[in-house]
């Protein structure tokens, strides 16, 4: 039988079957995917081949093959730094909430994601929250980060969750596709979802309390379909992305601006530092890139630089 993880807990897998019935299965023996260091080979979303079996009069199921991931997103194990734990896999999109204040969003956040998911290969929507609480003088604000984002190519909405503004456009957004939504602690995830969903209410407020109850250091996802033709993946614990290491020279190729104009640099290996006739430098001076977006580049690639530099002398 072929479906869909649904849950994982460490041990037990609900997956979901092209029939549509939900089995609990598991794995025998040692189970993992090959070129991934990971303390859990399967992950909620996985698309596996699984066989039913009969134990004490229940019907449970053995997971014997993993179909190809399209993508997949990490975050560092706890207890052993060297790996990695695969929170979800199969992602169409990922919707980061954006709020000016209460809490404040600043662009660095917003770029880091935005690179860690071009990296994971999963679309971002930005969603600017609370948009009915703020003045003018905020209003200009968004409208400017609106300006740059789009500029770039991501889908940017306007909305106020606590007063269902402009939540049918995020509904079609999600419509046939597996959605994950993320953001700072206070931008309004869990109104957002619930409003969408009131029936998730319980399940969500379930997961909480689970974590609350000293689950801390592991991550149980689950998916869970919604009245509409949409999923969305609930990650208790999970703030955003696992930050992808990467070498500093790959860096501009997750900032789309500055990959697409990056092979008119006078160097093929530019950094866009001080190199000489570096075009990304020259659309940064003429307004072309926004600065924002540059001073973001400087600083994860600053942080890649120093975990290269870290991992090349590493020899443990």
């Amino acid at each position: 039988m072929t479906g869909t993880v649904y849950k994982s807990t460490g041990s037990w897998y609900t997956v979901k079957a092209l029939n549509g019935a939900f089995y609990e299965c598991r794995i025998k023996g040692k189970f993992r995917m090959q070129g991934i260091k990971s303390t859990n080979p399967i992950a909620v979303g996985d698309v596996v081949d699984f066989d039913l079996e009969t134990s004490n009069n229940k019907e449970t199921g053995v997971i014997k093959t993993i179909h190809t991931r399209k993508n997949y997103i990490v975050r560092k194990s706890v207890n052993l730094s060297k790996q990695t734990h695969i929170i979800a896999s199969n992602i169409d999109q990922v919707f980061l909430l954006v709020t000016i204040d209460n809490p404040p969003t600043f662009t660095s956040f917003i770029d880091r994601f935005l690179v860690t998911a071009e990296a994971y290969g999963i679309k971002t929507i930005l969603l600017f929250n609370k948009m009915d609480t703020y003045d003018s003088d905020t209003k200009s604000i968004v409208e400017n980060l609106i300006q740059i984002y789009t500029k770039i190519g991501y889908d940017c909405l306007k909305i106020s969750a606590k007063l269902s503004e402009n939540l049918e456009a995020v509904k079609l957004k999600m419509n046939g596709k597996i959605s994950m939504f993320s953001g700072h602690s206070g931008v309004g995830k869990s109104t957002l979802v619930n409003t969408i969903e009131p029936q998730l209410n319980l399940k969500t407020k379930a997961i909480s309390e689970q974590h609350q109850q000293g689950q801390h250091t592991t991550t149980f996802a689950e998916m869970f379909d919604l009245s509409f033709d949409a999923r969305i993946i609930d990650t208790p614990g999970i703030k955003g992305f696992g930050v992808v290491d990467m070498e500093p020279a790959e860096l501009d190729h997750y900032f789309p601006e500055l990959f697409a104009i990056k092979t008119h640099c006078k160097f093929h290996n530019c950094l866009h530092l001080h190199e000489p006739k570096c075009a990304v430098k020259t659309a940064v001076d003429s307004g072309e890139i926004a600065s924002s977006r540059y001073k973001s580049y400087l600083q994860i690639l600053q942080c890649e630089e120093a975990n290269y530099r870290t991992d090349s002398y590493d020899t443990a």
